[in-house]
């Protein structure tokens, strides 16, 4: 049976399927009521939020040689302006293929989740969208994501990717891209990188007091996602994990290790390490200008690092009493909107098309982050992405879980309260911890 025919018959299935459950008894189960968005770490270089959420725009893709006689499915897709046009280049073959037309609407990055929770219940929402693996737990709870079946072609994602995107046990979302922090060192002014944080202390004071640099390392205050693996060197974390899921019981910001790692910390900026006031462009704009030998950052800033000319290399992140610095582990990728007519078409479109050596490493192209898609990541030679590769080994997963909502203001205000000096670091940690605990037990 040839995939059109094959396309054409799950369409009038899923139509059978409306029809028979139009006259069903039983009223339908509700979606449940949306959850309130929680503060979402950077996966994408931090930008000016807008006033307003921009209404899609059609991306143009490529018109088809030969139009199908037969009326066809609309198979719409929401994308940022990176993967779009990337997307749009299977138009053609969607609809040679499967008698599908493929509709692109281009909707930015930031905005996507907040729309998806307006229009997915209205039934005005696509049938596909991009996103970040972070917004799982409140998409999943609002019963916006669809589960996906990879079938055959789960043995080509990075497993760990896989994992991002699993929640309570279900596959919800198909990953293209993964990504970490990894430790960035001029190589002119730090020849070799060093393996420890109180080394990173010793190396900035050294280049201070030569007068080599302004800062020797930068840190933004209000900052939890960029903290994350100096606090996990010293033994802190966030959530505990029992089997395989996260404890939001176990809450760890005010644990033996976490306060430790605060008083590294607040040490950095009594000595005049670290300086109150660096947001995430000047943290940049120091070290592409040599006046910030040191500094943690994903690979987003790689571009704008390589075109600032200055000589760098990446390492892993530096270790503490605790052992290796482990960044979050973060991912992007794919998600089927559960109030889609077309879930069935959406599924053969991500796992026949997208899951592909081509349009994978097309996405990678237009966005280079370390891919999901293993003959992808495996092929990039790139010694950079090698560099990110093995910083992420030792990452984390960021936790998926509603109650992490609670966590990037209490651990961000208790940083920037250090950066201060407006609290001891110990007890703005202790009540970073306490405020956690309040607030997920307040939401419960």
């Amino acid at each position: 049976m040839s995939r059109r025919i094959w396309i054409v018959l799950l369409v009038v299935l899923t139509a059978a399927l409306v029809l028979a459950a139009c006259g069903g008894a039983a009223e339908p189960t509700p979606a449940p009521a949306p959850t309130e968005a929680p503060a979402a770490a950077p996966t994408e270089a931090p930008t000016e939020a807008p006033t307003a959420a921009p209404e899609p725009t059609a991306t143009p893709v490529p018109e088809p040689t030969e139009a199908p006689a037969e009326e066809m499915v609309n198979l719409t897709v929401w994308a940022d302006n990176t993967r779009a046009p990337a997307l749009a280049e299977l138009a053609p073959a969607l609809e040679a293929e499967y008698g599908v037309k493929l509709n692109i609407q281009e909707v930015a990055f930031g905005d996507i989740r907040d729309n998806m929770k307006l229009a997915g219940p209205a039934g005005e929402g696509p049938d596909i969208f991009i996103g970040a693996h972070d917004w799982i737990g409140e998409l999943y709870l609002n019963g916006l994501l669809a589960p996906i079946d990879l079938g055959d072609k789960a043995s080509e994602f990075f497993g760990p990717a896989v994992d991002l995107f699993t929640y309570n046990g279900e596959l919800v979302g198909m990953p293209y891209a993964t990504e970490n922090l990894a430790f960035f060192y001029n190589t002119e002014l730090v020849p070799e990188a060093p393996t420890t944080w109180e080394e990173v202390m010793t190396l900035a004071a050294q280049l201070e007091a030569d007068g080599a640099v302004q800062q020797g390392y930068v840190l933004q205050p209000n900052d939890a996602y960029h903290y994350y693996p100096i606090m996990t060197a010293f033994g802190g974390y966030i959530f505990g994990q029992e089997d395989g899921q996260w404890n939001p019981e176990d809450v760890g910001l005010d644990n033996e290790g976490a306060l430790e790692a605060a008083t590294w910390l607040d040490t950095m900026v009594k000595d005049g390490h670290l300086v109150a006031g660096t947001d995430w462009d000047t943290m940049h704009v120091l070290f592409e200008s040599g006046d910030a030998a040191m500094l943690m950052t994903g690979p987003w800033a790689l571009g704008r690092i390589k075109e600032s000319g200055i000589p760098y290399a990446i390492a892993d992140i530096p270790a503490g009493p605790a052992g290796a610095g482990a960044p979050f582990l973060g991912g992007q990728g794919f998600f089927i909107n559960k109030f889609s007519e077309n879930q069935l078409l959406a599924q053969t479109f991500l796992t026949e098309l997208v899951a592909s050596e081509e349009v994978m490493q097309a996405i990678f192209d237009a966005d280079p982050r370390p891919s999901a898609y293993l003959p992808v990541r495996e092929a990039i030679t790139d010694p950079d992405y090698a560099a990110f590769g093995s910083a992420g080994e030792a990452a984390q997963p960021m936790p998926t879980i509603p109650e992490m909502s609670a966590v990037w203001g209490a651990v961000g205000d208790a940083i920037t309260l250090i950066f201060n000096q407006e609290q001891d670091p110990v007890e703005a940690f202790q009540n970073a911890g306490e405020q956690v605990r309040t607030a997920i037990a307040e939401g419960s």
